[in-house]
């Protein structure tokens, strides 16, 4: 696409013949993605919006919302157009590119709807489709069958039927035109899946998401929610998702969140009709406004009550345009979200606007996977969903594999603050994904297997921990090995040994929430996933002067330094070589705790690699890079973010320690508990593998396999189909996209093995 030069851009460029078609993701954010999808009139970014185009009713022409707004694409109606004769034979002759004077992608609807709103309509499955075709459309739809709110279970079970028997004819009569395979399914969880699974075995380009607009008009956005998660986590992943019917900007935020990807909108329009405004919020009647909900470029210059006094025709077309720019600035936030990876947060931030958004969104946050959001939270929040937490009981599993879909999609660590947004903060998915990652793979230290009987739990203030407790952690790894020191943050207990992982030791927020003393109950409960229950729990303040002195005081009282003077411990007793050996063993566990968190690593493997290790540390006494007793730099731990990274003798090392088969293809074993398996495979192809050796990234179409636990930012192996190690990087994407994608990144390369 050009620059938009004396009031017209130039028109798009057609993508690659190989191309046409591809979806690509780019970007992502959990579920949230940016991507591209290739066809003839140019590559369209997503997320993107579609305004709806009545042929015969034009409140903005297209060529004003390519050329003004830079709009990629729009959506018209195929059957109007097929009814109308005189717009039929101009698309017809001319193309419906040159009908609607467009250069952009043009999506066409197939009448289904109007068979909603009117009643049947009067053309044949296969004939909507090959009409759509001659007019030259980037992307038609079939016809499929509408299942309304009123009708039941067994009627929506029929439409969603009869729509799958309709996808094999409407495939052959697209052709090579882009096809879109709608799903449907009412507010049956199990019929959307159904629909889901059996329209995903077509070759569709596209899965619009369909019948929920009666849904939207109603509210009921927690319906709207169930809907998303019943349908695309069984849809093939490379296969972008469009919300049919969603334009209002309120629901941007939490759709894409979910996996949406384009959406129609004729509410522009629509509401300018009736003097309403479109806001992330919610709408606003113009009648009511003195002042602009928000100051949009095309009012810049008025004030709502000149707009009022305008002629009606003048009215709704700059109510339209206002209303255009204020859905394409809420797609704007969305996407610079992904790139900041906050879309979740955005989308918490708008569930408070709007009562119905904020029960979709707490409906989301009660996952039963979510082990922080309880029945007993529940009583503590001001709005809750009681509703919701008795359907889960009554239909326990219900929606376990949805939440999986999401919080498995998770980048953790991430780089970053993150923001404390009251309770909701613990909901969000990345951070129950480090929780959960935690619990699995973190345990106590076991000396000569002697387990001590005390935990210490420190608290009072947020970090950096290490200039607070460096000199205290020395003295106690010298005088009682074994004991294991936790701190407590906002968002659980963190061991003293992952102090800077991201995001426990990066959240934002006042001051009270560190000062908080542990609750008992809670901190019992969370020692019981390490094993630790039974311990005895000793308290330590981090505020103020003093630490030390107030932690031996409590080790002392609490008869964990009985066997130890208290002018050992006081003074500064330990010589050079006692001191150097207690930081040795205090860094040797950091780093073999985060190789055993991070990298998937059997605890036993990791102290048997590191034993009679070094480390390189920096002024501040952070471990910069650990070395093999040979000399062999194997792993660096992030200062960014606390994570860590590999280097080729690293890979090579635990490349050297894998004892699963060859993973040659995408589906893996999911009873099997992945936890220790060590980092996951990736099967390159022989024509990628010479790149790879070079250090180039990895593409999808150019992999045989992977572990089914591999996901997005994690370090994974690439080896070649004998099983040799020929590089290692970071996956971009699940075992899932990896299997579906021919376009795009699907590994970042970090180092090649030549």
């Amino acid at each position: 696409m050009g620059a938009w030069t004396d009031g017209r851009r130039d028109d798009p460029v057609p993508c690659r013949e190989v191309d046409i078609g591809l979806f690509e993701i780019t970007i992502r954010d959990g579920r949230g993605r940016l991507g591209r999808l290739h066809t003839e009139h140019g590559i369209l970014e997503t997320p993107a919006l579609l305004p709806v185009i009545n042929p015969n009713i034009r409140t903005i022409e297209p060529r004003e919302m390519w050329d003004r707004y830079g709009i990629g694409a729009l959506i018209t109606n195929s059957y109007i157009i097929w009814k109308h004769e005189g717009l039929k034979n101009v698309a017809t002759s001319d193309g419906v590119h040159k009908l609607l004077d467009y250069p952009g992608v043009i999506m066409t609807d197939s009448g289904t709807f109007q068979a909603y709103v009117y009643g049947d309509v009067e053309v044949g499955v296969e004939e909507i489709v090959e009409f759509q075709r001659s007019i030259g459309v980037d992307i038609a739809t079939m016809l499929d069958v509408f299942s309304r709110p009123d009708m039941t279970e067994e009627q929506v079970a029929k439409c969603v039927q009869e729509t799958i028997e309709r996808a094999p004819a409407s495939v052959v009569a697209a052709g090579t035109t882009m096809l879109n395979g709608p799903i449907q399914g009412g507010l049956f969880k199990h019929l959307r899946t159904q629909s889901a699974q059996g329209m995903g075995e077509f070759d569709f380009a596209i899965h619009p998401i369909g019948g929920i607009v009666p849904v939207m008009e109603r509210h009921l956005y927690k319906d709207y929610a169930k809907i998303m998660l019943a349908s695309i986590p069984h849809l093939p992943p490379n296969r972008p998702v469009h919300m049919f019917g969603c334009g209002h900007p309120m629901l941007f935020p939490m759709s894409i969140a979910l996996g949406a990807d384009l959406f129609d909108s004729a509410a522009y329009a629509l509401f300018a009709r009736d003097g309403r405004l479109l806001t992330p919020w919610g709408t606003q009647k113009i009648a009511t406004l003195v002042e602009w909900p928000e100051r949009m470029p095309c009012v810049a210059h008025l004030t709502p009550v000149e707009v009022r006094e305008m002629e009606k025709d003048d009215r709704i077309a700059l109510l339209a345009r206002y209303n255009l720019e204020v859905t394409l600035a809420e797609l704007d936030r969305c996407k610079q979200a992904i790139r900041d990876g906050t879309l979740w947060r955005l989308a918490e931030r708008r569930s408070h606007q709007h009562p119905a958004l904020r029960e979709a969104f707490l409906w989301l946050s009660t996952s039963p996977h979510n082990k922080k959001l309880d029945l007993q939270l529940l009583e503590e929040l001001v709005l809750d969903d009681r509703d919701a937490a008795k359907d889960r009981e009554a239909n326990p599993g219900k929606w376990e594999n949805a939440w999986d879909w999401i919080v498995n999609s998770q980048e953790s660590p991430r780089k970053g603050g993150e923001p404390w947004g009251g309770e909701d903060t613990i909901s969000r998915p990345h951070i129950h994904a480090a929780q959960l990652a935690l619990k699995q793979h973190w345990r106590p230290q076991n000396r000569d297997g002697k387990g001590r009987e005390e935990v210490l739990i420190a608290y009072g203030t947020s970090g950096p921990w290490r200039e607070r407790l460096s000199d205290l952690m020395a003295r106690l790894e010298h005088h009682c090995p074994g004991l294991e020191v936790m701190i407590q943050t906002p968002i659980g207990l963190l061991p003293y040994s992952l102090e800077d992982l991201n995001p426990f030791t990066h959240i934002d927020g006042p001051q009270w929430l560190w000062r908080r003393r542990p609750n008992p109950l809670k901190v019992r409960e969370e020692l019981k996933h390490y094993g630790m229950g039974e311990r005895r729990v000793i308290l330590v303040d981090l505020l103020g002067d003093g630490i030390q002195s107030r932690a031996l005081d409590a080790l002392f009282e609490a008869g964990v330094l009985d066997s130890v003077s208290d002018s050992d411990v006081r003074l500064q007793s330990l010589d050079k070589e006692q001191r150097d050996e207690a930081k040795l063993r205090l860094q040797r566990r950091h780093v073999a705790d985060k190789m055993v968190l991070l990298l998937n690593l059997k605890r036993e493997v990791v102290n048997t690699m590191l034993k009679d290790s070094t480390f390189v540390v920096n002024r501040l006494g952070r471990v910069k890079n650990a070395l093999l007793s040979n000399g062999t730099h194997i792993v660096s731990p992030r200062l960014t973010d606390g994570g860590l990274s590999i280097t080729n003798g690293g890979a090579l090392e635990i490349h050297a320690l894998r004892t699963n088969s060859l993973p040659l293809g995408f589906e893996g074993n999911e009873k099997q508990s992945s936890v220790s398996q060590g980092p996951a495979w990736v099967v390159i192809n022989d024509d990628a593998e010479p790149f790879v050796r070079q250090g180039r990234n990895v593409f999808h179409g150019f992999i045989l396999g992977c572990d089914s636990w591999i996901s997005p930012g994690k370090t994974c192996l690439l080896v070649n189909r004998k099983g040799e190690l020929i590089g290692h990087g970071l996956s971009q994407c699940t075992s899932s996209d990896m299997q579906y994608f021919r376009k795009g990144v699907a590994v970042k390369t970090r180092g090649g093995i030549e």
